[in-house]
């Protein structure tokens, strides 16, 4: 895959799944990028070893590498090829509510053979990905995503950008995608479905390749079902400049081991080793275990030295009005080891066993799943306080649809200058309040990303009029 860099320099990642979008998806007549999900197969394991029967978009895993830049128009028309219905999320975009893609919501499902045109502007400039958002939490395990970048109008200065979509999945030992546990009751009820076999761009451990003394922009995307990754970049010398594709400001300090939750990104400046053939390791914690998941090595002559580049910030809305913000709750119950008792399931109220029953084992605000009235409407412009209450044993990711925003107080304490994020993880039994101007029209879905605690009832919406 050859990068978008100030000297073109080309990397040795030709032969990983990403590409660029009119090479791999292909472009209609009418310059819509086709974008077919379909059956295939994926090279998870060792080279040699036997290959994985995936569902995928452009029949690699990771689908094509979209790139867009920003406040421009991005076209694609989804096609359908799968033995299931689906549709097309673009996670992390203030999208026009019409193209969010989200079944039942703001659009209806694509069925099989059907099609469906996606054409929205990019506003934010960053790291971003599209997965489905019909039976997410099987479609995506069995490998159906990929990345979206929105590019700076003006290079940033970088002298190479490297995506790296980093995926949990559940195998059998011959490789196969874990087919039984497909919506398990108890990967609904306890962490999510946590997988045993680590993939960065579709490949085990794959070898990567870095200009040599340049200034590299990791773009880190954990596309996982349930699993929250703590990525040990500070070996690396990387530094946190971007999360959830917004840029950092501030005086943010510098991480040492990365956590980035389920739908969660992050972008690292990596300065390269000025020596050539020099190695080093992206390495994932597994407890108190180290587990190298790529391998990075310098190669070519050494790039002219230059600053680290920055960022410029984003046209995101000003948080203001706090003291006049619509006051939401939002208290999470249920899942192993909790206690919920009972809640209301599709205007019934039903109790633990009834819900597991209909397979439920969580609740917002004693509601089990999306209901038809939103959990809160607001007109435009009007500033949400959203207060959030992990009265659970399990962590979970928040995810806020059309939407970026800002932690204001944690545990009971405030919060200066935190960044947007459109996902924020949640420990068990952390309070924390989170605040956004409603600036975006539509029905906005509000969920965890850990996938299978949405299917289990941990979803709502929001409405903005």
């Amino acid at each position: 895959m050859p990068y978008l860099t100030r000297r073109q320099f080309t990397s040795g990642l030709a032969a990983t799944p990403l590409a660029f979008a009119g090479s791999a998806a292909g472009f209609a007549d009418d310059g819509f990028i086709a974008l077919k999900a379909s059956p295939a197969k994926a090279q998870l394991l060792a080279q040699g070893e036997k290959a994985t029967d995936v569902w995928a978009y452009g029949r690699t895993v990771p689908g094509p590498l979209l790139r867009v830049r920003q406040g421009e128009r991005l076209k694609v028309r989804f096609i359908n090829a799968l033995p299931m219905a689906s549709t097309i999320h673009w996670h992390g975009i203030r999208i026009d509510n019409a193209m969010d893609g989200v079944a039942g919501l703001t659009q209806d499902p694509v069925p099989p053979g059907g099609r469906f045109d996606y054409a929205f502007t990019a506003p934010d400039a960053g790291t971003y990905w599209y997965h489905p958002h019909f039976r997410t939490s099987e479609q995506l395990a069995r490998g159906l995503y990929g990345l979206l970048i929105v590019e700076e109008p003006t290079p940033p200065g970088f002298d190479a950008d490297l995506p790296l979509a980093i995926d949990d999945w559940r195998l059998t030992e011959d490789g196969a995608i874990h087919e039984a546990s497909l919506g398990a009751m108890m990967d609904k009820s306890h962490a999510g479905r946590l997988g045993n076999w680590v993939t960065v761009n579709g490949i085990s451990g794959p070898a990567l390749t870095l200009p040599t003394n340049g200034w590299v922009r990791l773009r880190l995307v954990n596309t996982s079902n349930a699993r929250v990754l703590r990525l040990k970049i500070g070996t690396l010398g990387g530094r946190v400049i971007a999360l959830d594709g917004q840029p950092v400001t501030g005086t943010q300090e510098d991480a040492k081991i990365l956590t980035l939750a389920p739908a969660q990104r992050a972008d690292i400046a990596l300065r390269v080793p000025g020596e050539p053939d020099t190695k080093m390791e992206l390495l994932a914690m597994a407890g108190d275990r180290e587990i190298s998941i790529a391998t990075l090595a310098t190669r070519g002559p050494a790039v002219q030295a230059h600053p680290m580049p920055q960022l410029p910030p984003n046209p995101l809305p000003v948080l203001s009005g706090l003291q006049d913000a619509r006051q939401v709750e939002l208290r999470m119950a249920g899942g192993a080891r909790g206690t919920m008792r009972e809640a209301t399931h599709k205007g019934q109220v039903l109790t633990i066993r009834e819900l597991v029953r209909a397979g439920q084992a969580w609740s917002f605000n004693g509601i089990s799943g999306r209901t038809e009235d939103p959990l809160f409407r607001v007109g435009r412009g009007q500033t949400v306080v959203v207060n959030m209450i992990n009265d659970t044993a399990w962590p979970h990711a928040m995810h806020f649809h059309g939407h970026h925003v800002q932690v204001i107080e944690r545990n009971g304490k405030k919060v200066q200058n935190a960044p947007w994020r459109d996902t924020e993880l949640m420990e068990r039994g952390e309070v924390v309040k989170v605040a956004f101007p409603a600036e975006n029209v539509g029905k906005w879905m509000i969920h965890c990303h850990m996938l299978e605690h949405q299917a289990a009832g941990m979803a709502t919406w929001f409405a903005v009029a």
